[in-house]
């Protein structure tokens, strides 16, 4: 088993058993793969019955595991090697009785036999009937796997083919990655730290309908929240209105304007290691917004907005209590715009970049500079996820530097 970034590359065994939520277990597969995991399908019977194993080898271009005798030939020791080399094992759907099997130890079949062979994180994802979630023998054998730290990602709530509706559908796929991501970020180099990472831009009420605003998408901030939980940190994500999907494993505050940012942050940092300010804060807002509709007026050719100064939501937090990361998108004198910033703000790092060709796209160039004088570090183009796991990785050695 080895520690890695993201799940690219990652070997991830999935088990899939015999409940009618096993269909789901295709389209998970496919996320996985996409994501650039290296997936292994083991089956128990009963998922076999739902679910054809060749749909699950076309997903993965791996050979699916039936049967407890499967993978002994060559060098291959069948579910101990597939155990061994294991980065995580999903169990989604996970039926009542995988869940009491895996409580007793039980090695009867090849899902029973890697799971206890295996030293890797466990994630079980249950998916049965309302009645059989809620039994006192259910939760017994749950309760005993999170003891022996197996994480559970439970069911949610909703229409069942029973008919009925209640708890006990598979948890969305979005859950069950995010699962995975956090189980493979175990002993990250942010582990046991805490980041606040502000995304998107705010909006700046004029009336009812109508504000100011600008472009940003929030990408960058969002790439920052899946590197910085890759790392092992816990994140969270105040968004504003214009960001749009949402890692699942990461807490999510959602603001519309500079104030409520602010008061958002102020709540968030004082349990946080890490401030990224990464949110495009609109500099101003009307001084006061109208109760209704602003209205064209007979003979009027012109409107006057009064304008007010929005605070500085970075440079209010001390510095001297939390390792604060600024981003500078400038259009004009880039890096003596982000320079003035980061002696102004009190940051231990700003990201500088050129605000047109940044904002809204999803590829940025962008420089790091430093307050302790070390040299700035040039981030060539790339996609936002490639530049904030390096922002990230660069945010860590300045956790461990003011640690010491």
């Amino acid at each position: 088993m080895s520690s890695r970034s993201g799940l690219k590359g990652a070997r991830i065994v999935l088990g899939v058993t015999g409940g009618i939520a096993a269909y789901k277990a295709a389209d998970l597969t496919s996320a996985l793969v996409q994501a650039g995991a290296d997936v292994h399908v083991v089956m128990t019977e009963g998922g076999t019955k739902f679910v054809q194993p060749l749909t699950f080898q076309a997903l993965t271009r791996n050979p699916v595991y039936t049967s407890v005798f499967d993978g002994w030939e060559g060098e291959s020791a069948g579910h101990v090697t597939l155990a061994r080399d294991a980065d995580a094992v999903l169990i989604a759907p996970a039926t009542a009785n995988i869940i009491a099997k895996l409580a007793q130890g039980r090695v009867d079949d090849m899902l029973g036999a890697v799971t206890l062979a295996t030293q890797a994180p466990v994630i079980v994802a249950p998916a049965m009937e309302h009645h059989m979630w809620h039994h006192p023998a259910t939760q017994a054998n749950l309760a005993l796997l999170e003891a022996r730290g197996v994480t559970i990602v439970a069911p949610e709530s909703g229409h069942l083919a029973s008919g009925a509706s209640g708890d006990g559908r598979l948890a969305a796929k979005e859950r069950l990655v995010a699962a995975v991501r956090r189980a493979l970020a175990t002993g990250g180099i942010l582990a046991g730290r805490r980041i606040v990472i502000t995304a998107g831009g705010t909006r700046e009420a004029i009336d009812p309908v109508r504000y100011l605003g600008n472009r940003s998408s929030g990408q960058m901030g969002i790439a920052l929240a899946n590197a910085a939980m890759d790392a092992g940190a816990d994140v969270v994500l105040i968004a504003g209105p214009t960001v749009g999907s949402i890692p699942a494993a990461v807490d999510v505050v959602r603001v519309e304007s500079a104030l409520e940012m602010q008061a958002a942050v102020d709540v968030a940092v004082p349990d946080a290691d890490v401030l990224i300010m990464a949110a495009a804060v609109a500099d101003f807002r009307p001084r006061q917004a109208s109760d209704r509709k602003i209205k064209k007026q007979p003979g009027e050719e012109g409107m006057t907005i009064e304008l007010v100064k929005n605070p500085d939501i970075l440079a209010s937090v001390d510095g001297a209590k939390i390792v604060k990361i600024g981003f500078a998108a400038e259009t004009d004198d880039l890096l003596t715009n982000a320079a003035s910033k980061l002696e102004a703000k009190d940051l231990a790092m700003i990201v500088a970049n050129d605000a047109v060709a940044t904002i809204g796209s999803d590829r940025v160039a962008a420089t790091m500079l430093f307050r302790d004088g070390r040299e700035p570090v040039r981030l060539p183009e790339a996609p936002k996820e490639d530049a904030a796991a390096r922002i990230v990785a660069q945010v860590a050695d300045l956790v461990r530097d003011s640690a010491r």
